[in-house]
């Protein structure tokens, strides 16, 4: 039996109790609406389980979803998926090339793919960086473009957070675009139409029609989210229970079931503390080591072709102004080609040719190590366009 034809087995069999399940549990309604294919679905990603509650809006079409590949080094789970779903590997932080042309090499074989143009699920519940590449896939592959907008997943599910919380959560079409209009549209035009039509942002949404996420711990674990206080200015000293997030200086605030701190300020929502954070990063000074921050209890894997993993090393994560060392092992920043993460504290990186992955079975803040990489590259950026205008 081909992947496809077992697609279509199960979503007849699962079908039903998988709609009843996401409605019970995350008060999660599709929207069915049949389209002709081969599709490119491309979709903004709120929740890990993004590509289920995706395909419940398509219950007659088999989708071959573009998979993070750490999904490929799950054992029995990982040949299920490969054997059952057919999915695309994507490495994080790695070049894209070979996942563009499995997609198109699917297309051609008309099957739809499912695409989460962000590549991430979001962290401050707004819609993230798209790919550019991703317009041009779209005019070339030769599939119909659908746009689909899943809303109220952050706040359900939050990539930061623990445990589910039931509110209101919704999947539809956006636009569907055929070949022959994507073919007269410059890429830049397809670009600003995808943006547009997969759009989210949770705190707008909350503003605009107010819905309650019944948790009793909803700021669990948002210190994977927040490394920056306000109060005291200092990294890694913050720490959730319950509703509340709070810091080593006695800082707290209360994170309700509507989505919002208590009080207000300085922020109303988790996002605009991320926003702000990131801002202050670049004013970080350094301790008398040369030290920006640091994580303990980590752990170092090579990753390897074939989708294994080495262990390389256990020990600790420590950031400085122009190196990563972790465990021992020293990466210079300016070698540090991309970097990723995925759940909320596993962070993936590519180093020339090597490809890497940090994980700790403990709760720690894995983010402050991304946006640190991307200031470092924004700077050098910056270097190089200031050397090439004297």
């Amino acid at each position: 039996m081909e992947p496809m034809k077992r697609y279509r087995f199960l979503l007849k069999l699962l079908y039903k109790p998988a709609r009843l399940f996401f409605r019970l549990v995350y008060g999660y309604t599709p929207q069915v609406r049949p389209v002709e294919g081969p599709c490119l679905i491309v979709s903004n990603h709120v929740t890990t389980l993004d590509p289920v509650m995706l395909a419940l809006s398509f219950p007659d079409t088999p989708i071959s979803f573009v998979s993070s590949e750490h999904l490929f080094r799950k054992g029995l789970l990982s040949k299920l998926l490969k054997w059952f779903l057919s999915p695309i590997s994507r490495k994080k932080a790695a070049s894209a090339a070979d996942t563009v042309m499995a997609i198109i090499r699917s297309v051609r074989q008309g099957i739809t793919v499912g695409l989460f143009a962000e590549g991430e699920c979001t962290w401050d519940g707004q819609t993230g960086w798209v790919f550019p590449a991703t317009a041009k896939l779209a005019r070339t592959c030769g599939a119909t473009l659908v746009t689909y907008r899943l809303e109220g997943g952050h706040l359900t599910s939050p990539r930061w957070g623990k445990g589910i919380r039931k509110g209101k959560m919704t999947g539809h079409i956006v636009g569907v675009y055929p070949p022959q209009e994507l073919k007269a549209m410059k890429p830049d035009a397809i670009y600003e139409l995808i943006n547009r039509d997969i759009r989210e942002d949770a705190w707008e949404r909350q503003l605009a029609e107010p819905v309650v996420y019944k948790s009793k711990a909803p700021a669990e674990h948002m210190e994977t989210l927040t490394y920056l206080c306000p109060e005291c200015g200092r990294v890694g000293t913050l720490h959730s229970k319950g509703a509340y997030i709070r810091c080593d200086c006695g800082f707290s605030r209360k994170f309700t079931e509507m989505g919002a701190f208590e009080p207000a300020e300085p922020f109303p929502n988790p996002g605009a503390w991320d926003a702000w954070q990131k801002e202050r990063l670049a004013a970080l000074e350094p301790d008398e080591n040369g030290l920006l921050f640091s994580d303990a209890d980590i752990q170092l894997r090579e990753v390897l072709p074939g989708h294994k993993t080495v262990f390389v090393g256990k020990g600790e994560l420590r950031q400085y102004a122009d190196e990563l060392v972790c465990c021992g092992e020293r990466f210079a920043m300016s070698e540090i080609e991309n970097m990723a993460i995925f759940t909320a504290k596993v962070i993936v990186f590519s180093c020339g040719e090597r490809y890497f992955e940090i994980k700790s079975k403990k709760v720690y803040n894995a983010r402050k190590y991304l946006d640190y990489h991307a200031l470092h590259v924004q700077r050098a950026e910056k270097k190089v366009g200031e050397g090439s205008s004297l």
